[in-house]
């Protein structure tokens, strides 16, 4: 009877699909799933950090192989965007440079940087700025751009306030003793200072001969002697020599000869005032022909 109803409920019961059934894995594969489970669980942070290193330290491989073709692309990418905007009307065309004296406009050209086929819009003005407020005459600048291409500089140059001679050449000096420029002829009314070293401490100088204009008078330039005391040289050839220390005082006492004995007129080739109180002079040496005459 037992086995009739087994047989009944089997004949009445509905297919089974193996695919369905768990799959029974080997003792050893089991083990192995299980440790790799704990491994997860508690070393997964870590192991996500190695995964990502690694996956950065592959993407940085890569793009260090192929920077060379990426900068060359980049740089053709760029000249092509640069044609195609001089190529549609917007290349520079007209560059007005004004307030530069000192300052050639070559060297203002050259440190805008524009090539034939710059455009306005590729310029840097800002960059281009910097540039030219580093020449050596320039006090501030302006750069501006206005499209489609036109380029506008401003300059305002440094104030020279006197002539530097060295080594044959003529240079123009600010108050700083800074050289700014070479005098081509523009700047003769300005004092001339002589000798190496002389454009550091011209201002103290100049600004000491100031008290006595009148010793300006057919004064030539002011020669700097080993880099420690001046001379003043006159257009006649006279030479006054000045102390170290206490110059004021010999100008001072120089404007007295001057105005009681006019010294700087007489026939002498020397003034020496380097010794306090005491003055002395060479008069001029003639020739023996000169004195028959």
């Amino acid at each position: 009877m037992q086995q009739v109803k087994s047989e009944a409920f089997l004949a009445g019961a509905r297919p089974i699909d193996p695919r369905a059934l768990p799959v029974v894995l080997p003792p050893a594969r089991r083990k192995l799933r299980t440790r790799l489970g704990w491994l997860v669980l508690l070393h997964g942070r870590t192991l996500r950090r190695v995964g990502l290193a690694l996956a950065l330290l592959a993407t940085g491989t890569v793009l260090y192989q192929v920077r060379e073709p990426l900068g060359s692309v980049a740089v053709a990418l760029g000249d092509l965007a640069q044609g195609k905007a001089a190529a549609a009307g917007l290349a520079i065309g007209e560059i007005s440079i004004s307030g530069q004296t000192l300052t050639s406009e070559q060297a203002i050209f050259d440190a805008l940087g524009i090539q034939p086929h710059t455009s306005t819009v590729a310029f840097d003005v800002e960059a281009a700025r910097q540039r030219i407020a580093e020449l050596p005459a320039v006090e501030t600048v302006s750069v501006r751009k206005s499209y489609p291409g036109d380029v506008t500089v401003m300059v305002t140059e440094k104030l020279p306030v006197a002539r530097w001679r060295v080594d044959g050449i003529t240079f123009v000096i600010d108050s700083m003793g800074e050289q700014i420029g070479e005098d081509r002829g523009a700047y003769g009314e300005l004092p001339l200072v002589v000798g190496d070293g002389a454009n550091d401490d011209a201002m103290v100088m100049i600004r000491a001969l100031d008290q006595f204009p009148s010793l300006k008078d057919g004064l030539w330039g002011l020669s700097r002697i080993a880099d420690r005391r001046w001379d003043l040289i006159y257009d006649t050839g006279l030479r006054v020599q000045l102390p170290e220390l206490g110059v004021a005082q010999a100008l001072r006492h120089l404007v007295m000869y001057q105005n009681d004995y006019q010294l700087l007129d007489r026939d002498v080739t020397l003034i020496d005032l380097r010794v306090p109180h005491l003055v002395a002079v060479r008069p001029t040496v003639r020739d023996e022909e000169d004195d028959k005459d």
